[in-house]
């Protein structure tokens, strides 16, 4: 990593509490509160809607139902099976009925009491499992496929087959859903909306309101927190802002609180999924089947893209050369589920990584003898069509090799268990290959608008939605580095859908890069105008190299006597344009769904962890001692940001594998809805041990600046948790059955020692 160490520009602010969030918005005159009537039976048929006794109630402007919509009651982003408000039946728990709005948002809460809702039930399913044998799916199903694997299982020496189970997962951003809607001017609406996707808020409320796009201005200046749970999700919420503005000519502010939040928005898709694995003599994996059911909830927001990365991530980083991946989405009567770092991905590496260790425990050996031996190389053809190029998954695990030898980690965790009868360690290692970009190619592109004022200053907007990721930071840094001036010239803009059009969403680690090289080609489109301008004052001809460094204007390294505002000064009174529009679209990807064949993905990040638990045999608690990892940045842009992003992606990783349990009962009632009953990570949780170190690389012409997008690969070094806890389980009990199935909460593991 040879870029400068830089604080993150939003530090300050963030710490000292004067960042601006939805709810810190100062309240306008005439503001409407609206507060949400949601279902709380999972599925029905709506018998008795009465909402005229609070319609009268103090403070109640107006009650809206699916009747008060002027367009399209429908929220639904891939599929259109979404209403915003339930029409004749609902089907899930927590499902939208009724919007009141009120003077105040204690009168709304009032109001909704003496709603009359009567609901016939119907029947509720919540297994993916039975929704598949039932028919029920909320798109078609996907299946990729290499080689044979029919013909290749007959030549193995080994075959192993098996189920898994991994949970869903909570959210759980800092900052609630929520928008704050402001009619505007020719029957427009603006919108403030924490969202990862400001144009599908924009394109959803459009939609609901029945007007034109542009009619319709969606407002970002940063959220707290998002994980993808505000990609898709967050177009419904600004939906009911805009509609009661609209409708009403007035403000109004929708943010539910943290319980409405939990018992109306979907997780992490679960998954129940069967694998089978062989292996010749040798322990190479010859072939590979696994068949995925995805709970998708009652709707598919973005479970059918989800679905997909399950299916390109389903071999993790294993070269095998026969591969039949299946993946249903069914349909079940939960919150639909939605997008969550990592995308899918995490569900399919957790099924091989433990078809990898079912086949080590029948064989006798270390799963990381399987994992080594395996591990794809430069070359190497992807199961959907990709070539292996820039691969780094043997250089990780070789570097982790060189500072924790495999051996001598396994004969320290012998020596431990075998003089500690209470406690036992485990350790397991987990190397990662996650490809960046967008599955749904059309959506890897970018826009940017850069303004360089008569002083110097620089104003810039993107398509990009700092949620705590630091992409504000980076984006900064890219203009510094192509104007050649300090970032305190630099403003960045709120992400705004009139200043930047038709952005894709903050999601898939592709923020970075698509707005980043966006940003650039406006930035260089300004600077080409001002070395016409250089050449033409000081009379260089057009084969000297001009730079712009440190705020002064150099020729072949020489500086000159003009700085950069100068410069400014000098290009404004000749009347050169100082505005630029900058566009990028991802070169090379394309990807046919038909075939299941393609080049999807702008280039890979790897990296290799090794994890340490020790567990608890008599109480059933444990501890993560130890995550240490190898991973490929690439050229990092900003080590400390990028060092952040991989410290939290573990942690929460962690999280999901071991405590973070999503539970529903048999009618569909979330349980776990507040939190004293979901436990997420907190300090006490964070290995005691987080040593994270860069593998020396080049980094991709694809990424911004060579520096490899680092948002969700981390996450999945948490899954080395859970087979790190099993293996300690299986050193007390060598005869525990215990099963594949995440997360390994401390019941589970108490469980499995007896």
């Amino acid at each position: 990593m040879t870029h400068p160490p830089l604080a993150n520009i939003e530090s300050a602010a963030h710490v000292t509490g004067r960042s601006i969030y939805v709810d810190d918005i100062p309240v306008m005159e005439g503001t409407l509160w609206v507060k949400v009537l949601d279902a709380r039976i999972a599925h029905g048929r709506i018998t008795r809607l009465d909402v005229r006794e609070a319609e009268q109630m103090e403070g109640v402007v107006k009650i809206f139902t699916h009747h008060d919509i002027p367009g399209e009651n429908q929220v639904g982003g891939i599929i259109p099976d979404e209403p915003l408000l339930a029409t004749e039946e609902v089907h899930f728990q927590g499902q939208p009925i009724a919007l009141v709005a009120a003077e105040t948002e204690e009168q709304a809460e009032a109001a909704l009491q003496k709603i009359v809702l009567e609901i016939e039930p119907l029947p509720v399913i919540t297994d993916p499992r039975e929704a598949f044998r039932q028919g029920k799916l909320l798109s078609g199903s996907r299946t990729f496929s290499k080689g044979n694997t029919a013909a290749a299982f007959s030549g193995c020496a080994h075959v192993f087959e098996g189920k898994v189970e991994s949970g869903g997962q909570e959210h759980l951003y800092l900052e609630t859903q929520g928008a704050y809607a402001v009619p505007t001017e020719h029957d427009s609406v603006r919108i403030y909306s924490s969202t990862q996707g400001p144009t599908a808020v924009q394109r959803t409320v459009a939609r609901v309101l029945g007007v034109g796009m542009n009619r319709v201005e969606v407002d970002v200046a940063r959220l707290g927190g998002g994980f993808g749970g505000k990609e898709d999700q967050a177009s419904t919420w600004g939906a009911f802002a805009a509609l009661v503005a609209y409708v009403l000519k007035r403000p109004a502010k929708c943010i539910p609180h943290r319980m409405e939040d939990m018992r109306m928005t979907g997780k992490r898709n679960p998954y129940s999924s069967d694998f089978k694995i062989g292996l010749d003599a040798d322990l190479n994996i010859i072939a590979y089947e696994a068949t995925f059911f995805q709970n998708g909830g009652a709707a598919a927001d973005l479970s059918p893209a989800i679905l997909e990365r399950t299916l390109f991530h389903a071999a993790n980083s294993y070269a095998i050369p026969h591969v039949h991946v299946t993946a249903h989405s069914c349909k079940t009567n939960l919150p639909p589920n939605t997008a969550f770092r990592g995308f899918g991905g995490p569900q399919g590496k957790f099924v091989i990584e433990a078809a990898i260790d079912c086949s080590a425990k029948n064989l006798g050996v270390a799963a990381a003898v399987i994992q080594r031996k395996n591990l794809l190389a430069d070359g190497y053809e992807f199961h959907y069509g990709q070539i292996a190029a820039g691969s780094e998954a043997q250089n990780c695990w070789t570097k982790l090799e060189q500072k924790r030898p495999f051996k001598a980690v396994l004969a320290e965790i012998e020596a431990f268990n075998a003089t500690h009868p209470r406690l036992k360690k485990g350790a397991a290692w987990m190397p990662i290959c996650f490809g960046i970009s967008f599955t749904n190619t059309m959506m890897n592109h970018a826009r940017a608008l850069v303004h360089v004022y008569s002083d110097g200053s620089v104003g810039v907007s993107t398509g990009a939605v700092e949620m705590g990721q630091g992409v504000n930071m980076k984006m900064m840094q890219v203009a510094a580095a192509c104007f050649g001036i300090s970032l305190d010239r630099i403003k960045l803009e709120t992400t705004n859908t009139t200043r930047v059009a038709n952005t894709s969403p903050s999601a898939a680690s592709a923020t970075a890069d698509l707005n980043g090289k966006a940003l650039a080609d406006a930035c260089l489109q300004i600077r080409s105008r001002l070395e016409i301008l250089v050449r033409s004052q000081l009379g260089v001809s057009k084969t000297t190299r001009i730079i712009l460094r440190d705020e002064r204007i150099f020729i072949d390294e020489q500086a000159t006597d003009m700085t950069w505002p100068q410069l400014i000064q000098q290009a404004f009174f000749q009347r050169t344009n100082l505005s630029a529009k900058g566009h990028y679209a991802t070169p090379q990807i394309h990807f046919d769904k038909i075939t299941g064949k393609g080049h999807p993905f702008a280039y890979h990040v790897y990296g290799t962890a090794l994890t340490i638990c020790t567990v608890d045999c008599l109480r059933g608690n444990y501890t993560v001692d130890v995550v240490d990892v190898v991973h490929d940045f690439g050229n990092s842009i900003n080590p400390g940001i990028d060092l952040g992003q991989c410290e939290g992606g573990i942690v929460q990783g962690i999280g999901w594998m071991t405590m973070e349990e999503v539970a529903y009962n048999a009618e569909g009632r979330l349980l776990s809805n507040a939190l004293s009953t979901y436990k997420i990570p907190d300090i006490y949780s964070v290995p005691a041990v987080l040593d994270i170190e860069p593998v020396d690389t080049e980094g991709s012409e694809l990424s911004i600046f060579k520096s490899k997008a680092v948002g969700e690969p981390p996450l999945m070094y948490g899954i080395g948790a859970f087979f790190a806890l099993r293996n300690a389980v299986l050193a007390f009990n060598p005869q525990s059955d215990i099963a594949y199935s995440a997360p390994m909460t401390p019941e589970k593991v108490l469980m499995g020692l007896y």
